[in-house]
Parts: C-alpha cells; sequence; structure tokens
C-alpha cells in the first residue's frame, strides 16, 4: 500500500457513517424523491395503464435490481460499488465503461436536478430567465456541494427533512382524494386513437427512469455502518415506499378529479389545488421544488465515489483521490463532479433526461451481468444475502432488467438514440486514450 493509500484509509477510518435510518433517506432520495415525474405518463400511455404500469414495472426492474445489489453489496461492500462489480466479473475494460458511463450520466442527472429547481423557481418569478436562471441553479449545486463535502451524515440528516416536508403534503393529498372518489381512476386503461408506440414505448421507458437507481447507493458502502446487513434491510423499505409514492397520490387524483387528458408536467399541484384548495396546491408546488434539491443532495453523494475509486485504482488521475481532512469525504472528487454540473446546467431538462437514459440502462445491464458472471466465476464467494429461488431467481433478476433495457431504448426519441449512443462511444475511447497516455500505468 503507499503511502498515499494509508493517508487516505487513516482519514476515512474517521468518517462517521450512517446507520439504517438516514441511509433510507439518502436511498429514498436518491431513487425517488417524490411523485413528480410521472405526470405526462397519464396522457401518454392513459390512467389505466399509468397504474398499471407504477404496480407491475417495479417487479421487472427495481425488485430483480434490488436483487442483485443486494447480493453484491454483501459480497463486495467496497467504494465504487458497482463499478468494481463488473471490473471484477468482466475485467478492466467493462469495468472502467461500468463506472464512467455512470459518472457521465450523473452529470446529466445532477444538471438536470438544478435545471428543474430554477424551472420551478420561474413560475413565482417569471424575470428569471437566461443568466439569471443559470446562476440560480449554480447557487443551488454549490450548496449541495458544500452539504457533501461534510460527510454522509449530513447529507442523511438534510435528505430526511427534506422528504419529510416533501410527503407530507402528498400524504394529505392521498387522504382528501380518496375521500372524494368519485371516478373510476382506471378508465380508460389507454387513451383512444394513441399510437401503441406512445402507450408502450415512451410511457414504458418514463417509468424505468421513475423506477431506477437502486444499485447506485452501493457506491457508497464503505460509508454505511455493517453495509452487510443495512443495504439489503434499506432495498427493502425503499422499493415498497417508491411503489406506494408514485400509486398512491396518482390513484387519489385520478379518482377524486376523472380529469386524466389534463395531466401534464407539473400537474399535481394543480391536482392539489383542485382537490385541497390553494393553500394544498402552493404547498405541493414547494414540494415539487424541493424534491429536486433533495434528488440532487442524495445524486452527489453516490455519483462522486465512483471517480474517486477509479482514481484509487489508477484510471483516472490520481487528484481525484483527494481526501478532506476534517470530513473524511472524497472532496476533490466531489467538486470536480460539481463544475460539471455547472457546465451543463445551460442546456434543457429534455435534452439532459433523453441522453442520460441510455447511459443509465448501459451501467444497469453491466450490474445485473455482473451477478451472473461472478456467480460462475466466484462460486465460494461470501454471499451473506444471496437471491432467493437459486438459479431461476438469478436468471429473473439478470433477464428482466435486460429485457425492460432494450425495451427502453427501442421506446427512446431521435435525440436520445443519438445523443445516447454517442455518449455510450466515448467511454471506449476515453479508456484507450487514457492507456495510450500512461494513465493506466499504475493501477490494482
Amino acid at each position: 500500500m503507499t503511502v498515499a493509500k494509508k493517508e487516505n484509509s487513516a482519514t476515512k477510518s474517521a468518517l462517521r457513517k450512517a446507520g439504517l435510518f438516514y441511509f433510507v433517506w439518502v436511498m429514498f432520495s436518491y431513487c425517488t424523491g417524490g411523485p413528480f415525474g410521472l405526470e405526462d405518463m397519464v396522457t401518454t400511455s392513459g390512467p389505466g395503464m399509468t397504474l398499471i404500469y407504477l404496480l407491475v414495472i417495479p417487479f421487472f426492474w427495481s425488485i430483480p435490481v434490488s436483487l442483485v445489489a443486494a447480493e453484491l453489496t454483501t459480497a463486495m461492500p467496497v467504494e465504487g460499488g458497482f463499478y468494481r462489480w463488473a471490473r471484477a466479473g468482466f475485467g478492466d475494460f467493462w469495468g472502467f465503461l461500468a463506472g464512467w458511463w455512470n459518472w457521465c450520466a450523473s452529470f446529466l442527472l445532477g444538471a438536470a436536478y438544478a435545471v428543474q429547481f430554477s424551472d420551478y423557481l420561474g413560475f413565482y418569478f417569471p424575470q428569471l430567465t437566461g443568466l439569471k436562471h443559470y446562476l440560480v441553479s449554480l447557487v443551488v449545486i454549490a450548496l449541495i456541494t458544500w452539504i457533501n463535502v461534510r460527510g454522509i451524515q449530513a447529507v442523511g440528516k438534510f435528505a430526511t427533512a427534506l422528504e419529510l416536508f416533501i410527503l407530507l403534503p402528498v400524504a394529505v393529498l392521498v387522504v382528501i382524494g380518496l375521500m372524494k372518489w368519485r371516478h373510476n381512476p382506471f378508465v380508460p386503461v389507454v387513451p383512444p386513437h394513441q399510437p401503441l408506440f406512445n402507450v408502450f414505448g415512451v410511457g414504458l421507458a418514463l417509468g424505468l427512469w421513475l423506477y431506477s437507481g437502486y444499485e447506485q447507493c452501493s457506491t457508497v458502502a464503505e460509508e454505511v455502518e455493517k453495509p452487510q446487513r443495512t443495504y439489503p434491510l434499506a432495498l427493502a423499505i425503499v422499493v415498497p415506499m417508491s411503489i406506494a409514492v408514485y400509486f398512491l397520490p396518482t390513484f387519489a387524483s385520478l379518482a377524486a378529479l376523472g380529469s386524466w387528458q389534463d395531466w401534464h408536467t407539473r400537474y399535481f399541484s394543480d391536482a392539489a389545488r383542485l382537490i385541497g384548495g390553494p393553500w394544498l396546491g402552493a404547498w405541493m408546488t414547494v414540494a415539487a421544488m424541493v424534491t429536486n434539491i433533495s434528488l440532487l443532495n442524495a445524486t452527489v453523494l453516490a455519483s462522486t465515489r465512483m471517480p474517486f475509486a477509479m482514481a484509487d485504482d489508477g484510471y483516472l488521475p490520481r487528484s481525484l483521490t483527494g481526501i478532506h481532512p476534517r470530513y473524511g469525504t472524497p472532496w476533490i472528487s466531489i467538486i470536480a463532479s460539481a463544475v460539471v454540473y455547472g457546465l451543463l446546467s445551460v442546456l434543457t431538462l429534455t435534452q439532459l433526461i433523453s441522453v442520460y437514459s441510455w447511459l443509465r440502462i448501459a451501467t444497469t445491464i453491466l450490474t445485473v451481468l455482473a451477478a451472473w458472471q461472478l456467480r460462475r466465476k466466484m462460486p465460494n464467494m461470501n454471499r451473506p444475502f444471496r437471491i432467493p429461488w437459486g438459479r431461476k431467481g438469478v436468471i429473473y433478476a439478470v433477464a428482466a432488467p435486460v429485457v425492460m433495457s432494450v425495451v427502453a431504448m427501442l421506446g427512446s426519441d431521435r435525440y436520445g438514440t443519438v445523443g445516447g449512443v454517442a455518449g455510450l462511444a466515448v467511454g471506449p475511447l476515453v479508456y484507450w486514450g487514457l492507456r495510450r497516455v500512461n494513465i493506466f500505468s499504475g493501477h490494482n
């Protein structure tokens, strides 16, 4: 072990770790945050199909991915998570791609949350355009960066406070909406005269995006108390929470109002106003704004350990392994990522998300395939948690996300397809370029 690694290990050993309670809220913040973002699915796929998607997609996407994440986190609870699983399973090249694609995806996602917060704020301050809009995004990124430099406990406490604020108006909406139940929320199942491509392509792709990310928090496994126990328990809590937070307010709003044709981006604010009055509508709008801060907070935590782990393994410049002397966090990696978030905040939300989906899907496929490969390559590895149901369970956990990923890619729009393929192609070019300049000469 080098002197630098010894110093990093000594500093990291003093890092205050997160227990189950705070880690649950961090994971929920990353994977869900709140019900906002699904509204367009109602008009695209229909109210009935939307509710079916919200209940069924987890069994073919988030639940199998969660089982993979639980098994591999308990077997290899290391900083960098799925990047190191892919590397152990498939070698340096695919390991690098898993890490690189995910890091690039986090750039787009982090910028998207900052942009969306500024978009919401623009409803209250119409003059917030151009440079002013961009500066607000930068301030939000700077605030979240500062919190993340302070460590996972600070992130967890902040995430808990934000999510409790977000979920309170959602719970009120559900209760009042069910009390005013007047319509069948499943009718119509699909919109009349809507192209099947939109119903089963675009709508399904949106559903997969909503239920993504359950393997991502594996990157901070070393910062969690007893990760072999905590990570599977957190998944067992967060997955049902996410389903409930998406399904219940959608169901209650459709049951009370029935106006599925009127759903659009940010419709939950309109639904809250129509169901509970102006006070609930205003509360819901603020909650939607806060959701973007919560999502960004967890995204910075989960994604910035990736470049740190890759640099620690010799795949990226050694400077990214810098550890904060007081907080024990990879602060250089955090700040470097935040700078890119800021640069990308000049783009629109649609542009950012459409390309992001391709990069995220690619890393998810590599993650679940790594579980299959490591079962073959290291059958005797200690796995405190194992995917249940034997070989059939492993096939389910691997095949279901891969099939769903292919469907989502086929349903992508032109901008997403071109940008996504280009984003994926950059990974191998960076790998070979770094090899030529001998960045990898010192990797483990």
